[in-house]
């Protein structure tokens, strides 16, 4: 059985701290995710390893049996796998992140070497949650879910491939980025007498141009004329669910923010509620004057200067 170079894997050096690998894991992760190199088995192998990699390293106790064993691994197998360890090692209380990516299919994914390894008396799950000795309950599985705000707003669903079976994710109106949906009973199966693992959905949701999220609000910018600012008037403002009315008050300062009730994002679990829309206004003064436009502006400078010496 060949040993495996994690940190070869990953590219980085043995001395790289936590957060190198998490970085490195990362874009290659990001490259060799059979989303997007569909078919190629030569890449789906390499993502295995890459997963495989940051199993390891990615958590200091492993990474630590890892360094400890190093060259011996030989030694370690033909003494059958099994690794004492220094006293006072473990695992309980370690928390580390995994993306486990297409799930691997059938099995736990990981070579002979990693079974052979790290495969007796623990447990793998999904990203972010707790290791442990190994208890009846299937692997813990994680996945992401790419949706628009426009589909936050909605709410929407996706199909997901897990363990053979197909299944529908869907989303309330109003979800935000990063948070997770937990799907009990959808992760790994279970060994005799227990119960099969959850599945966790991250949902990232893409920035929308023109708008910025914040909590169930949502805030936009408006370019105005100076004349409607000046004298008040109706502007249409873009919302998540089309364009609006606004009614600007005569005199309406530059970086004044305006409120529309109930025009941001749902509440989520709450569909009959929103937050509310803030609508910056960004004053634009006019440019390429003709001149009987700037002779006119000269003349309410004039009157503006005369009123304010009466005062």
């Amino acid at each position: 059985m060949e040993y495996k170079d994690y940190y070869k894997i990953l590219g980085v050096e043995k001395s790289a701290s936590q957060a190198e690998i998490k970085k490195a894991y990362r874009a290659l992760a990001k490259k060799y995710h059979p989303d997007k190199t569909k078919g190629d088995k030569a890449a789906e192998e390499k993502f295995k390893d890459i997963s495989e990699a940051y199993e390891v390293l990615g958590d200091e106790q492993k990474r630590k049996q890892y360094d400890e064993l190093g060259a011996n691994w030989r030694h370690f197998q033909q003494q059958g796998g099994q690794y004492q360890g220094r006293p006072g090692s473990g695992y309980g209380g370690t928390y580390y992140e995994v993306d486990m990516g297409d799930m691997f299919g059938g099995g736990s994914g990981f070579s002979d070497f990693f079974e052979q390894f790290f495969g007796g008396g623990f447990s793998q799950q999904g990203s972010g949650f707790r290791s442990g000795r190994r208890t009846p309950k299937g692997q813990d599985y994680e996945a992401e879910m790419l949706i628009t705000m426009q589909e936050a707003y909605n709410g929407t669903s996706r199909l997901l491939t897990v363990n053979g079976q197909q299944l529908r994710i869907t989303t309330k109106p109003g979800v935000s980025d990063g948070q997770v949906l937990r799907i009990k009973g959808k992760g790994g199966p279970a060994g005799a007498g227990g119960v099969a693992g959850d599945l966790y959905i991250r949902v990232q949701v893409q920035p929308l141009p023109g708008f910025e999220r914040q909590g169930d609000d949502l805030h936009t910018r408006l370019n105005l004329d100076m004349y409607t600012a000046i004298l008040g008037g109706e502007v249409q403002v873009n919302t998540l669910t089309g364009k609006i009315k606004l009614k600007i008050p005569a005199g309406t300062q530059n970086g004044k923010t305006l409120r529309l009730r109930g025009k941001g994002m749902p509440v989520y679990g709450k569909a009959d509620q929103h937050g509310d829309l803030y609508v910056k206004i960004e004053v634009q003064l006019p440019v390429h004057l003709t001149e009987e436009e700037r002779s006119l502006m000269e003349r309410l400078r004039e009157l503006h200067q005369r009123k304010t010496a009466s005062v």
